[in-house]
Parts: structure tokens; C-alpha cells; sequence
């Protein structure tokens, strides 16, 4: 017997840490000599068995194992269960058998037959047989059982494991289920079951693997592929999401694909095959079933057919599918409003019933026989068209279809029940699928009126069309699915009458691009489709020139911005949005005052009310302009718009231009929530560029409000997102948030340096848009590190370039900001003329945060010039003021400063016990920035000291804690 209990496997089980160490905590006890059970309840193909022989085979060095896979036909025979179990112990063999442990969590490894049973050669029967199958075992009793294994645990723990313990004849299953119950401490018994659920074993503790997470399903992906020549990203995410954290179905798709498939050279079946043996293995579940509970089961699969991904299906017309099909009525009310009859297939969510396992669904369908498939999709076809309003007898509004006399639903209820392609009905559905109905649900219409497509060119343009929905709801992993079913598209295909979808391929693939890719091939991409759509599609090449000049936006391309917007004057626009595009080429191309004229009239958009676009657009308009309060309120307009009209996909967006806007209002509090929010929902919608731009917003919040650590992480997130997509304007947000916090926490030599490149004119140079809002911050960070006198002229032309920005915009802090630089840089005795000037210009622009950093800037000029008491007053006032803004560190650089003018100030004092207590605040506040790494010289620039006084400092700092270097100071305070 080894000392070790840790449950291994010679191959890893992906995402099964957590049930792994549940059994080694049960067997480390079992070792100790206490017993117990435990049932691994858990759906067809999530690894329950896996978990069971990896349990048996870090046991049986220590032990004996009694290992029994139940059959089905055990159900039959009284008591041939336990036989089967202790039958093992008369054959005398491995309880173990052939393991093939390598058949782990994951299923089966890419090289196992496609026709292998994923769960090992044992899995058809008993691990150990013993009695012969003409034998017909006796029943036995409970108290026999356990007297038997206790025969079998003494010298050494015994540890029982069952397989499909469910499928044991019921005498059996019931005595295994009162053995366990009475296993405890002392008792060296442990019994360890799996089944699809522990209903049969009511009263045991209950273990429950869920599917697999995104992280796990993907690293088990990697391994099952790891022999081919690659695996293509759209054919990986269609792969995890077909499997739905299924280990052993997504083993079953993977090995069934050809290398060309996984590697994306030729498009995926539809469906995808390999998922046979676990939907079967969910069907044979439901077999033991009532007739009246499997009619029911079917009409809920066939129901979600005509519903998104994931919405289940509408309760009331289960009520009436069921009724209409002879199902009893209090059969149906308990099944869908009260107590399950289901075998908890199914539960109920407000007015909508959802199977408790996605595959459960599939698989009903899968197996039910067709004509009684079919016969369900025709009821529910029936009963939805019956339902619905008659279409309206007025014209329908502007952009939208006229309404069918038969509903969406009630169309793809047909599909579901037609016998092959149907052109008509694919035609019908195609031309149904339009607003009000949700992106999602056209997105799956038109998938299902594209497999019905007899024509390739029609069946590629809607599963393009079906993409292009699913990208707005907000699902890009699927629109890129369906992108790969359209397969390849080759210009002039359709003949010389052109194909009226074949730039709709290439658009969805650049408005995903934009979103999730490098946003330079967002702008190819999408300038070239709008080449192709414009003679068929005006108002999507319109729309594919605004995301490409969002593009070259996003990627600091001015010229590229130019160019778009330029393409978009060739085509018929409204009034609002030839004024927002001659007004940007104009402000980009340097006719400022012309441009910003063409601009005003956007700040308040004529189209369609709550048009979320027109309202982002007005936004930009507005910071454009200057007008922050005006961009904060198109923000919250276009956010409203976008809650209660969608599209999901672009609800990141109008988080973040609304959350930018209050940044640059001074709203730190408001813009870090909705920047927040924004995050959560772009990661929910697959779209990392947008997250790159948030994490911007957050770190440049977070270098107000602090702590310093949130700015460098939010910062350090939005450069790894900006740096492969080429996201300039993120980028250079980000950059600017680390040389704010910087100046925060007294470090304006790291800020200048970070600052120098993105305000220069050499290849680091920042976004065209925001790299003149970070001058006023690098002047600072300058003078405060001391920049030399030669050094000045560069400084001088950068604060010229800042004034002449001022006198363009309109925003209202800008004089304010312009005035402290040229006191930053003023001699002596013209100063203090400036630095009030700033503070009046403050005084009508509003802004606690910009206001308080230039009271801390002129108190603290003052001080430097022993004006001590006339310091005192700024200083107390921006301690203040940043204190009400939560600028924490901030308020402590202030603090300091009024210390130093020789104010007392509250300061938290390190607690008793603490390295510094025993130091006075100001050796704390040397001896941390000591042991970040700066020199005296940066100390007393950070404190504003002289290097004289932190040298005496930092030796009595030294002789106080009894150290004798900087590096024991540093190792005295490291985390």
C-alpha cells in the first residue's frame, strides 16, 4: 500500500479538479478506516465513469475494488445486479478488468475507432463477470450484502463501485442503496455509484460534474486535435458550441471531422456528425418513459425549433399542443405548471419550459420516429398560425415588410416538417424574416430557409443573412458558423445579372472584424464589400462605409477615416448624416470653423427618433465640438435607445461612448459603472476590441479614483487587446491612464517618459483624436521632473499646438488647462498671473479634478519659493476637492504638500506591529518611495524636498528599523 491517496489518471480529466479532489478527500478517509457513498449523478458523456475508474485505480494499491458495469438487460433479471458485483469476487480476476483509463473525462482519444464505445471495452457489461448469464441469481437481501462486504473489507478498506447504477434491477439497486446509507465512520466500506440522476438513490450524497467550462472543453479540444495540421478558429468554436461542455460528444465531432474540415479548408457538415452514441445513449432514458410523457417531451423539443438558441419553449402552447393532441388535461398542468411527471426532464422558468439538458432535446428529436416528428412540427404550425392577429388593413411603416398571413414561427414549424428543399417555403420565410421580430429569431429563420434553398447562390446569401443577424444579437461565434456554411463565394457566379448578395458575405465578415479583429482588415474588408453592395444594397454599403471609417477611427488612420467618409458623398444620404460626414472630413482635414459648423446641427438628429447610430454619431459630433455636456446627454439617449430597441451587439459601444463622454466631463464615478457595465457586455457578445476600449476608460477612471493597481491592470488589459488589433485610440487612453497615475503617486519622471512619444511627432505618435488631451499631463509630468533648459523649446511648441486646439473647441475646460501650462512654464514673476488666470478660467468651466490639480500645482510652486502660508490655501482646497472626487492618491499627494507647508493634516498611520509604526509620517513616506526603487534625487522631486533632507531622512529611517541598505528596506515592505 502507497502512502498517497491523490486520484490520477494516465490521462488528464479536463476540468474535473474539483470532483477529483471530492474522491481523494473520500478516499484519503476510506485509508483512515471510515467508510461512506457517494453517487456521481450526471448526464450521458460528462465523464461519470471516467470519475469512477480513476477513483478504482488510485485505490486498488491499497485495497480491493469490486468494479460492475450495469447493463440494460440487468433491469430484467431480480437481483442480477448484486450478483453481477459479487460475482467478480468468485471469477477472482482484476476488479479493474481492462480500464483503458486513457478514455478520460474527455471520452475517447482521437486515435479510438469511430464506432468504440467512448467509455471503454468494458462498458458493455460487467468490468468482472461471475455468474454465467443462464444463471439466475438470487435476491439478496440488505443485511446479506453488507455482511459480505464486510467479509471483503477486513485487513484492507474495500471500495465498491458501481457503473450505470440505475440500470440494476430494482431489488438490486435498492439493497446497494441501504448498504450505503448505513456506511459511516469506522465502517472501511465505500460505495461509489454513477447514474443520470439520483433519484433511485434519494438520500446519498450526490455529486454533480457539470458540462465542461469554455476553458477545459477547449484545452480537452486541443489535446483531441493535437495530431493534425491545425484547427481553424471558426471550426473550434463551432465544435465547443455544438458540444455544449460535453466531453465525450465533443470527442465524438472532433474525430469524425476530416484534417481539411478542422483545418477550415472545406466547409463543416451540417449537422455535424459523431454526436450519434451520446444522443442515444440521452434517448434510452426517456424509453422507460409513459407514452403520454414522451408525446410531451416531443412537442417541447419540436417547439424550441422556431425559438433562439437557449429560450425554451412557450408553456401555454405546450397547453394547447398537448390538449389539441389528446394529452389528459391535469397531465399537462402538472407537468408545465405544478409538480414535474417528467423525471425532471423539464422545468419551467416563468412562462417558458426548458429541457434541464440541452442534448435531451436534440436527442428526443434525433430518435422520435419522423412521421411522428413531423406531425408535431405541423400541430405546432397549425395552433401558431391560428394564434396570431390578423395583418393590419394600413400600409406597413417605411423599411419594413408587409406583414404575412402566416407568423415567422408558424413558417419555420413547416420547415421543420419538410421532407427536403422547398424554394417557395425557404422564399416565404426569408421574406417574413424582418423587423420587429429579435435578431436571434430571424437569424435562426433564415438558417432554416437556407437549408431549404435549392439554389447554392440563395443558400449561401442567407446563411450570410443569418450571420448577419446573429452578429447583432450578439452572438459572433455562431455568425461565424453560418458564415462558413455559406462556403466560398466567387464574384460573377450568379451570371451577368450579378448576385444581389454577394457583398453580404464579405460585409458580416468585416463588421465582425470590427469588433473582434484587427481593425485594419475590418477596413479593407468592409470597403470592399460596399463596392460590392452598392448597386443591389444602397443602405448596407452605406452602413459598410461608416463601420470601415469607424475602422480607421479606431486604428488612427486619418487618412483611411478620409477616405471612407469621402466614398459615402457618392451616395444618397439624409440630410443629418451628410452634416456629420462633410463635418468631420472637414475638422480632419483642417477647415475647422467650416467643419464645426456642418457639426452643430448633428447635436440634435432629425431622423428616425431613437435611431441609436444617428445618436452614437450626434455623440462623437459633440466631443468633436468640445460640447462634453451635450456628448453625455447623446450618450445616455443612445444607451436608452439602444436597451429598449437593440441590437444587443451594439450595446457596448453606447456604454462606452457614453461612459468616455463622462470622463471627459469630470464624471470619474458615473464613467467607471457604465464602463463596467460595458465590459461584462462585451465579453458576453464576443467582441475583445470594444473590451480593449473599455479597459482604456476604466484604467484612465481608475488613475483618478485609484487604487493605482486597478489603473496598471485596466491599462495592461487594454494594451494587450489595442496591440495585435492595431487599436490606436486605445492604446494611447491607456498609455495616458499610466502616466496620470504616475503623476498621482508622485512619479512625474516615468510619466513624462510615457507621455514624450504619444504628444511628439515621431513614430510613437498617439491617436490623432485624443493624443492633444494628454499635453497638459506630460507638461506637468515635465517640469516636475525637471526637464532641462534646452529642453524647453519642445515643451513650448507642444503648449502652442494645445493653444491653437482651444481656440477651436468648445470645451469648457480647455483654457482653463492651457493657462496651467504656460504658468508650468512661466518664469517667476509672470507665474502667478497665470496660475490665476487657470483657477478663474476653472472657476466658469466647473470640473472638481482639473480645478484641484491646479491648486495643488500652484501651492505647491509656492511653497518651492518658501510662500508657505499663501500655499497653505490651494493646497487645503485641493486636498478638498479631491477628497469629494475619491481621487485618493491624489488627496495624498496633496496632503503631503500641506504637511510640507506646515498644516497638519490626518494621515493614516501604519498600525502597531507594522514595519513603518515606529517611524515619523514623513521617514513612511520616504522609506515607501525608497523601496519602490527611487533615487533620493526622485524622492525629493516626488515630496518636494531637497535631496540633503531625504538623505538625513532615510539615515535615520535605516538606524529606526535596524537595516542597513535599500534592498533590506525593500524586502523589509514587499508583500
Amino acid at each position: 500500500m502507497t502512502s498517497s491517496t491523490t486520484v490520477r489518471s494516465p490521462l488528464r480529466l479536463y476540468g474535473r479538479d474539483a470532483e477529483l479532489a471530492t474522491l481523494e478527500g473520500l478516499l484519503e478517509l476510506l485509508r483512515r478506516g471510515d467508510g461512506g457513498a457517494l453517487v456521481l449523478a450526471a448526464p450521458p458523456g460528462l465523464g461519470r465513469t471516467a470519475l469512477l475508474r480513476a477513483a478504482a485505480e488510485a485505490h486498488r494499491d491499497r485495497g480491493p475494488v469490486l468494479y460492475a458495469t450495469a447493463t440494460g438487460a440487468m433491469r430484467a433479471v431480480p437481483g442480477g445486479g448484486v450478483g453481477a458485483l459479487l460475482g467478480s469476487v468468485a471469477a477472482g480476476s482484476d476488479p479493474l478488468g481492462p480500464l483503458a483509463a486513457g478514455r478520460a473525462a474527455a471520452g475517447p482519444s482521437p486515435a479510438a475507432p469511430p464506432g468504440a464505445d467512448p467509455r471503454g471495452p468494458s462498458a458493455a457489461g460487467p468490468a468482472v463477470t461471475g455468474l454465467p448469464s443462464s444463471a439466475r441469481p438470487p435476491v439478496i437481501s440488505p443485511d446479506a450484502l453488507l455482511g459480505r462486504l464486510r467479509e471483503l473489507s477486513v485487513g484492507r478498506p474495500l471500495l465498491v463501485c458501481v457503473d450505470d447504477a440505475h440500470a440494476w434491477d430494482p431489488a438490486s439497486r435498492d439493497a446497494l442503496a441501504l448498504v450505503a446509507r448505513g456506511l459511516g465512520p469506522g465502517s472501511r466500506i465505500l460505495v461509489l455509484l454513477t447514474a443520470t440522476d439520483s433519484t433511485a438513490f434519494a438520500g446519498l450524497p450526490t455529486l454533480q460534474p457539470a458540462p465542461l467550462d469554455e476553458g477545459a472543453a477547449g484545452a480537452l479540444l486541443d489535446r483531441l486535435t493535437s495530431g493534425t495540421e491545425g484547427l481553424d478558429p471558426v471550426v473550434r468554436a463551432e465544435l465547443l458550441r455544438e458540444a455544449a461542455g460535453n466531453p465525450r460528444l465533443l470527442a465524438g465531432l472532433a474525430g469524425r471531422l476530416t484534417p481539411d474540415q478542422l483545418a477550415g479548408r472545406t466547409p463543416l457538415p451540417f449537422p455535424l456528425p459523431g454526436g450519434e452514441a451520446v444522443l442515444a445513449a440521452h434517448a434510452e432514458r426517456l424509453d422507460g418513459l409513459p407514452d403520454r410523457t414522451r408525446a410531451l417531451l416531443l412537442l417541447a423539443a419540436a417547439a424550441q425549433e422556431h425559438e433562439p438558441d437557449g429560450a425554451g419553449a412557450d408553456a401555454l402552447l405546450l397547453l394547447r399542443a398537448g390538449t389539441r393532441s389528446g394529452l389528459p388535461r391535469t397531465f399537462l398542468d402538472r407537468a408545465l405548471f405544478g409538480t414535474s411527471v417528467t423525471g425532471s426532464i423539464l422545468q419551467r422558468a416563468g412562462s417558458r419550459v426548458h429541457f434541464t439538458h440541452r442534448l435531451v432535446a436534440r436527442a428526443v428529436l434525433h430518435h422520435a420516429p419522423w412521421p411522428h416528428r413531423r406531425a408535431a412540427h405541423e400541430l405546432l404550425a397549425t395552433l401558431l398560425t391560428e394564434a396570431a392577429p390578423a395583418p393590419p388593413s394600413a400600409a406597413p411603416p417605411p423599411g419594413t415588410a408587409p406583414a404575412s398571413p402566416v407568423p415567422l414561427a408558424a413558417l419555420v414549424q413547416r420547415a421543420c416538417a419538410a421532407p427536403g428543399p422547398d424554394a417557395v417555403l425557404a422564399a416565404r420565410i426569408e421574406a417574413a424574416a424582418v423587423a420587429p421580430f429579435p435578431h436571434a429569431e430571424r437569424s435562426a429563420a433564415l438558417a432554416r430557409a437556407a437549408q431549404l434553398s435549392t439554389e447554392p447562390a440563395s443558400r449561401a446569401a442567407r446563411f450570410a443573412g443569418a450571420a448577419e443577424q446573429a452578429g447583432l444579437a450578439g452572438d459572433p461565434c455562431l455568425a461565424r458558423a453560418l458564415l462558413a456554411r455559406a462556403g466560398p463565394r466567387t464574384v460573377g457566379a450568379a451570371g451577368p445579372g450579378g448576385d444581389p448578395g454577394q457583398g453580404l458575405a464579405p460585409y458580416v465578415h468585416g463588421m465582425l472584424a470590427l469588433r473582434s479583429g484587427p481593425a485594419a482588415d475590418a477596413h479593407e474588408a468592409l470597403l470592399a464589400s460596399a463596392g460590392l453592395l452598392a448597386p443591389h444594397d444602397p443602405r448596407r454599403a452605406l452602413d459598410a462605409l461608416l463601420g470601415a471609417a469607424e475602422a480607421a477611427w479606431a486604428a488612427g488612420d486619418a487618412l483611411g477615416y478620409l477616405d471612407a467618409m469621402n466614398r459615402l458623398a457618392r451616395s444618397p444620404v439624409d440630410p443629418d448624416l451628410e452634416h456629420y460626414r462633410a463635418g468631420m472630413c472637414a475638422v480632419l482635414e483642417g477647415r475647422t470653423a467650416k467643419g464645426h459648423a456642418l457639426l452643430r446641427p448633428c447635436l440634435d438628429p432629425a431622423g428616425a427618433p431613437g435611431a441609436p447610430a444617428a445618436l452614437l454619431r450626434s455623440g462623437v459630433a459633440a466631443l468633436v465640438l468640445g460640447d462634453v455636456a451635450a456628448a453625455c446627454r447623446a450618450g445616455a439617449r443612445a444607451l436608452a435607445a439602444v436597451r429598449t430597441r437593440g441590437p444587443d451587439a451594439l450595446l457596448p459601444q453606447a456604454l462606452e461612448h457614453l461612459a468616455y463622454a463622462e470622463l471627459r466631463a469630470g464624471r470619474h464615478a458615473g464613467a467607471r459603472a457604465h464602463a463596467l457595465e460595458g465590459l461584462h457586455a462585451a465579453r458576453r457578445t464576443g467582441q475583445p476590441n470594444s473590451s480593449a476600449h473599455l479597459h482604456a476608460v476604466l484604467a484612465l477612471a481608475a488613475s483618478v479614483e485609484g487604487p493605482a493597481e486597478a489603473c496598471a491592470a485596466h491599462a495592461e488589459a487594454a494594451l494587450a487587446g489595442a496591440g495585435p488589433h492595431g487599436l490606436a485610440q486605445a492604446g494611447t487612453l491607456a498609455t495616458w491612464a499610466r502616466a496620470r497615475a504616475d503623476l498621482a503617486s508622485g512619479r512625474p519622471g516615468e510619466a513624462a517618459a510615457r507621455l514624450a512619444p504619444l504628444v511628439g511627432t515621431g513614430p510613437g505618435r498617439g491617436h490623432f483624436a485624443v493624443r492633444t488631451l494628454a499635453v497638459p499631463c506630460w507638461v506637468e509630468a515635465a517640469v516636475l521632473a525637471g526637464r532641462l533648459p534646452e529642453e524647453s523649446g519642445e515643451l513650448h511648441a507642444t503648449v502652442d499646438e494645445f493653444a491653437s486646439w482651444t481656440a477651436r473647441t468648445a470645451d469648457p475646460g480647455a483654457p482653463a488647462q492651457l493657462a496651467r501650462c504656460r504658468a508650468l512654464l512661466a518664469p517667476a514673476d509672470a507665474a502667478d498671473a497665470r496660475y490665476a488666470e487657470a483657477l478663474d478660467h476653472h472657476g466658469r468651466a466647473g470640473g472638481d479634478f482639473e480645478r484641484a490639480r491646479t491648486q495643488l500645482l500652484y501651492g505647491q510652486w509656492l511653497r518651492r519659493r518658501r510662500r508657505t502660508r499663501e500655499a497653505r490655501g490651494p493646497l487645503r482646497d485641493a486636498l478638498v476637492a479631491f477628497q469629494r472626487c475619491s481621487a485618493r492618491a491624489w488627496a495624498e499627494r496633496a496632503a503631503g504638500e500641506l504637511r510640507a507647508a506646515g498644516e497638519p493634516v490626518a494621515e493614516r498611520r501604519d498600525a502597531p506591529g507594522e514595519p513603518l509604526a515606529a517611524l515619523t509620517p514623513q521617514q513612511q513616506r520616504i522609506a515607501r518611495c525608497v523601496a519602490e526603487g527611487a533615487t533620493n534625487r526622485e524622492v525629493a522631486l516626488r515630496l518636494s524636498l531637497s535631496p540633503r533632507t531625504v538623505d538625513h531622512h532615510l539615515r535615520n529611517v535605516f538606524a529606526a528599523l535596524g537595516i542597513r541598505s535599500r534592498t533590506e528596506l525593500a524586502r523589509l515592505l514587499s508583500p
